[in-house]
């Protein structure tokens, strides 16, 4: 494995990405390692890769949890970015259903404006297209912006920022609507983000904004959620907190089951908070997850985890079984990392998304191919790394199964479908 430490692309955080404070607790270590969507060319083979620290800390002043380094955004996204929405269809169904109910909600005409932060390639925003709802897209990544314009998606090609809020809110005027899916995570000014939200925000408006939730993370052992890009690992609490700062009420939740437990909340200059966001919270202080010691036993947990695989894998392969995985996300790439998984162990990765064929896993430097790969090859295992998607997987894979191919899926407790 060709690594590189490269100190001057990246900041060491010493206090709080939310409320600034310097009591950081740390809680897991994952070690020096590559950008998980940075996947190698193979060519390029050969050559090291950047690696950096990725170390998870929890704030007890205001209950965020948070890595400590910051990759600069340009290095993550901009360069080559390879993930497009589009490529999932559940995804896809899930959007244009949070699309239609916001549109009937909230009464969305001609004369309205919805803005989407992470816009992608427009897969949420040519549903409003679709009904002549005015929309604004907001994406920093080249080739899916470029994608969302060409299904008439207008779309920013830069990253939200508090200054651009306000050159939004004076040219375009302010959005009656404000979508934020697995976005928040993401950015490195998580104030100026928050407040950016605001000013772009009609005073009757709503954010309406999703990430994946931090319970469940904790609970199901979602270690490989954790990477670079990832900076932030949110609970209601600490999403409360973040947003009262800036004059945003977190008025209603919504749990959903996507991405291993995700929340959708709803954000306004107004307060009138409901029964969801009251009841998810005193759950989640009736847990803990408000304190350091709820998380003082998960790296154990994590490195079971680990420990588990591993043995299954090292057993199937001592047995002479091959082995290929599915799935080659940011996921996918901290878990194989972090377990010491390569071409050895792996033959291949299977991946809908033709901008990853021919490319290489990080670290692990496993050969992404095409899902057609699994009935070419007829693996005896495949290791789901998308395990957030495995019924839609099984679907697409009902051949393979049916021919007795088996699935091992790693989370929260490794085994054998």
């Amino acid at each position: 494995m060709h690594l590189q430490q490269h100190k001057d692309l990246s900041v060491t955080e010493t206090a709080c990405r939310s409320c600034g404070s310097s009591t950081l607790v740390p809680i897991l270590n994952l070690g020096r390692t590559p950008l998980a969507d940075r996947l190698v060319r193979a060519e390029k083979a050969s050559e090291p890769e950047l690696t950096f620290p990725l170390n998870v800390v929890f704030c007890p002043e205001c209950a965020l949890v948070q890595i400590d380094e910051t990759v600069a955004p340009e290095i993550l996204y901009t360069d080559d970015y390879p993930y497009y929405s589009s490529i999932s269809p559940d995804l896809l169904a899930r959007s244009r259903e949070n699309a239609l109910a916001r549109a009937a909600e909230r009464g969305l005409d001609s004369s309205s404006l919805v803005i989407e932060l992470a816009s992608n390639d427009g897969y949420l925003l040519k549903n409003y297209v679709e009904q002549g709802i005015p929309v604004l897209g907001i994406d920093p990544a080249q080739g899916p912006a470029a994608d969302a314009e060409k299904i008439g998606v207008r779309t920013l090609c830069t990253f939200f920022t508090e200054q651009l809020a306000q050159e939004i809110a004076e040219q375009y005027g302010q959005a009656d609507v404000i979508h934020g899916n697995n976005v928040l995570a993401h950015v490195k000014d998580t104030n100026g983000f928050v407040e950016g939200i605001r000013k772009a925000l009609k005073p009757d408006g709503v954010a309406v904004i999703e990430m994946p939730h931090l319970l469940p993370l904790v609970e199901h052992i979602e270690f490989d959620t954790i990477y670079h890009e990832h900076h932030c690992y949110f609970s209601l609490t600490a999403l409360d907190n973040l947003f009262r700062r800036h004059g945003l009420f977190i008025n209603r939740v919504e749990q959903l089951s996507i991405h291993g437990g995700s929340l959708r909340i709803f954000a306004e200059p107004t307060e009138n908070v409901g029964p969801s966001v009251t009841e998810l919270l005193a759950l989640e202080r009736e847990v803990g997850l408000d304190s350091a010691e709820y998380f003082r036993e998960f790296a154990q947990r994590v490195d079971a985890l680990r420990d588990k695989l591993m043995a299954l894998l090292n057993g199937l392969k001592a047995e002479g079984k091959s082995i290929a995985a599915y799935g080659a996300a940011a996921k996918g790439a901290t878990m194989i990392n972090y377990c010491g998984i390569d071409h050895e162990m792996i033959d291949f990765v299977a991946d809908l998304n033709v901008n990853k064929h021919g490319r290489l896993m990080p670290g692990g430097k496993i050969p992404i191919r095409s899902p057609e790969a699994l009935l070419e090859e007829r693996p005896d295992y495949v290791l789901i790394l998308a395990w957030n998607f495995i019924d839609e997987i099984a679907a697409q894979q009902a051949e393979y199964l049916a021919g007795g191919g088996k699935f091992i899926v790693p989370v929260p407790d490794p085994k054998v479908l």
